[in-house]
């Protein structure tokens, strides 16, 4: 069966030409490395202006920037606080406990999304030696479910973190995302209640490439990064091909008229999905994220023609992920597919 556009991550999408342009721009001459360049000093008083601190480091990937923040900021007898699907938790094969040597606390949650009430329970074992004391509070925005905290929810749970000493690390593998979602493009408005925020530019547009952003308070820590970063293997030597992507994803909002596209496609297959009986919507869709359960057999024969990863064991849940560069043609290819597949299986 010929397998159509994919929905299964904004991973799998391209680059984006302005990123690519940017790439070959930097793909010129001999410059220094480790980011002494032009270019990497460019960006960085780019992005200090725009998330508004000095504090600004780039690495390869994703898991690497969220287990680094951890590594410059806790020890091994100190935990994190996370939910139960966080990245951390279960996509990142032990990489915290391994590199950190800390330990996860995973909450339980419905939607993604973890509560103060939720954080105050597991603040309890601080001054005693026998149980592991938590240092950090580790979100997801958007959460590995598609949800979004509002502005509100971010800013109780760092007034409780901070007040009780700990530190809060955003996991923003699509932090673009939810910012159009929350239609705010100033990003220093986030930065006043994050510690350290891991920003994602490869799944908006980039090649490859995340950012480390520490509040302009953190300073210490911020300072210690680099070494950290060499010690895990994730000091980039050529580090100026990481800033020229994030120079062309800033250029223009880029970074934000693509989670924007992106977020549309998602509540575009989401409203049409709405009005198809036979299958349910089981998370609100507030970035590029759908997911949707339907009949066992259909998701069987869509993973075969558009591939996408089924969720959880026994739900018949499939997550669809729309990119920076689906669009309205592929969306409708889509859901033409599920009617007809959910027709012949109801003739079976």
């Amino acid at each position: 069966m010929e397998k159509k556009r994919g929905f299964a991550s904004d991973n799998n999408a391209g680059v984006h030409p302005a990123v690519m342009n940017k790439l070959a721009m930097a793909n010129k001459g001999h410059v220094l490395a480790y980011g002494e360049d032009e270019l990497t000093e460019l960006t960085k008083s780019l992005l200090s202006g725009i998330f508004g601190t000095l504090n600004i480091h780039f690495v390869f990937g994703g898991t690497a920037a969220n287990v680094l923040s951890f590594a410059s900021l806790m020890g091994s007898h100190e935990a994190v606080i996370c939910a139960d699907t966080a990245h951390i938790n279960v996509d990142e094969c032990g990489a915290p406990e391994r590199f950190v040597g800390c330990k996860l606390l995973p909450i339980k949650t419905g939607n993604g999304k973890i509560t103060t009430d939720q954080i105050k329970r597991l603040c309890n074992t601080v001054d005693i030696p026998h149980s592991v004391e938590p240092k950090m509070v580790s979100i997801s925005q958007p959460t590995e479910l598609g949800t979004v905290y509002s502005m509100k929810e971010l800013a109780c749970i760092s007034n409780l973190v901070r007040s009780r000493g700990l530190f809060l690390h955003v996991d923003g593998a699509r932090f673009a995302n939810a910012a159009a979602y929350l239609k705010i493009k100033d990003l220093s408005k986030f930065m006043e209640h994050i510690d350290v925020l891991s920003f994602g530019g490869t799944k908006n547009g980039m090649m490859f490439g995340e950012a480390v952003i520490f509040h302009h308070r953190l300073t210490g820590a911020s300072g210690r990064f680099s070494a950290i970063a060499k010690q895990g293997m994730q000091l980039p030597s050529k580090m100026r091909f990481i800033a020229a992507q994030f120079l062309g994803l800033f250029e223009n909002d880029l970074w934000y008229e693509n989670a924007k596209h992106a977020n549309e496609m998602a509540d575009i297959l989401a409203t049409v999905l709405r009005r198809m009986s036979e299958v349910k919507i089981v998370q609100r869709v507030q970035s590029n994220a759908v997911f949707v359960q339907m009949p066992p057999d259909v998701v069987i024969q869509l993973q075969e023609c558009f591939p996408c990863y089924v969720w959880g064991n026994t739900d018949n849940v499939v997550r669809l992920m729309s990119s920076f560069d689906t669009s309205p043609e592929d969306i409708e290819e889509l859901v033409d597919w599920l009617k007809q597949a959910i027709a012949s299986v109801a003739l079976c």
